[in-house]
């Protein structure tokens, strides 16, 4: 099931995709809720509702001419307003290019628990324009993931039975303004305002009965579900990422057990798979003058358009904005 999240009306609603067209959910049933964040709330019993609604649509045996084109419609984040967002750090071949790139060592912690980062879940938005800031566009960079949102509450969770409080993946594209980023971790705090301004996710949620085809082990000593989904990212129509979901080394069921030690989850908490191997200009930068000392960096700039694509998870498009200011944080240092 693809659960997508659209404007109507200057208002949020949920809606279900089949065969590009959206269906609000009350045309799966009457007394669906409307919003994401209720259906969150409400999952195990909204969920097989909704299911039987869509496969009644599939077959045929349930005909509605309330479907609308999606190309009509505003996308939103499928999860618009999230309780929470952490971004976890879960493939060790980005972690480790990056390292190799700075000509540091593997760090040992990495293969002993999986980590994450809190950003700000009030930034969080779906397919469109991204406004930056002139302080962004100081080393502006995409982070190609996948993310999960949390549909049933648990404190203390077992990775073994983790994936049960998984309502879905969706692509998450963790922007970051790498020159704010670095100032501030010289102070061993952060990331915090180099990727507070926005965090892309969507194009919509996919729950994890359509994704049972592409599962596949986790890696060895590891718990949880994984599955075998390549991911690109193309800027400007130019590819500069492949990767696969299946390289991710800790599982989002161990990342949902570190999560909830001694820490209430609740429906609509998003976490985000951390960056996939080749999947942001600072690794891809790095790799490239670790070759050729000669080798031109590139970072992101006004109008550049970016697609996030991963299989079974559709296609997240966003445009770069330069807002009309000359405003900037970065003058105000003191030295």
């Amino acid at each position: 099931m693809k659960l997508v999240t659209y404007l109507k009306d200057e208002h949020e609603q949920l809606g279900i995709l089949i065969n590009d067209f959206i269906y609000d959910m009350e045309v799966l049933h009457p007394e669906l809720p409307g919003t994401m964040s209720m259906f969150l709330n409400y999952w195990e019993d909204s969920f097989p509702i909704a299911q039987a609604g869509e496969l009644l649509l599939k077959e045929g045996t349930r005909t509605s001419n309330k479907g609308i084109p999606i190309k009509e419609l505003q996308l939103l984040a499928p999860v618009p307003f999230p309780t929470s967002c952490r971004d976890g750090y879960a493939f060790r071949q980005h972690v480790a290019a990056a390292r190799r790139n700075r000509k540091v060592d593997m760090i040992t912690e990495f293969d002993q628990y999986p980590i994450f980062y809190f950003t700000n879940h009030h930034s969080i938005q779906g397919p469109g324009e991204v406004q930056c800031m002139p302080d962004h566009f100081e080393k502006l960079d995409f982070e190609l993931e996948a993310a999960v949102v949390i549909c049933k509450h648990g404190r203390n969770i077992k990775a073994a039975d983790a994936d049960a409080h998984i309502g879905g993946l969706m692509i998450m594209n963790d922007i970051s303004a790498r020159r704010l980023q670095m100032e501030e971790m010289l102070l061993n705090l952060g990331p915090a305002k180099g990727k507070d301004f926005s965090t892309v996710i969507g194009p919509w949620l996919v729950t994890l009965d359509e994704l049972q085809p592409f599962e596949i082990p986790a890696k060895e000593n590891h718990t949880g579900k994984s599955w075998n989904l390549r991911m690109q990212c193309r800027v400007n129509g130019t590819q500069v990422s492949d990767g696969n979901l299946g390289d991710m080394d800790w599982t989002f069921a161990e990342i949902i057990e570190r999560a909830s030690y001694g820490v209430n989850l609740y429906p609509g908490d998003v976490i985000g798979s951390g960056t996939v191997g080749t999947g942001c200009f600072l690794e891809l930068n790095g790799t490239g003058k670790l070759n050729d000392p000669n080798f031109t960096e590139q970072w992101l700039q006004p109008n550049d358009v970016v697609e996030m694509e991963i299989d079974g998870l559709g296609i997240l498009s966003n445009t770069i904005i330069a807002e009309e200011t000359d405003y900037s944080i970065l003058s105000l240092k003191k030295l």
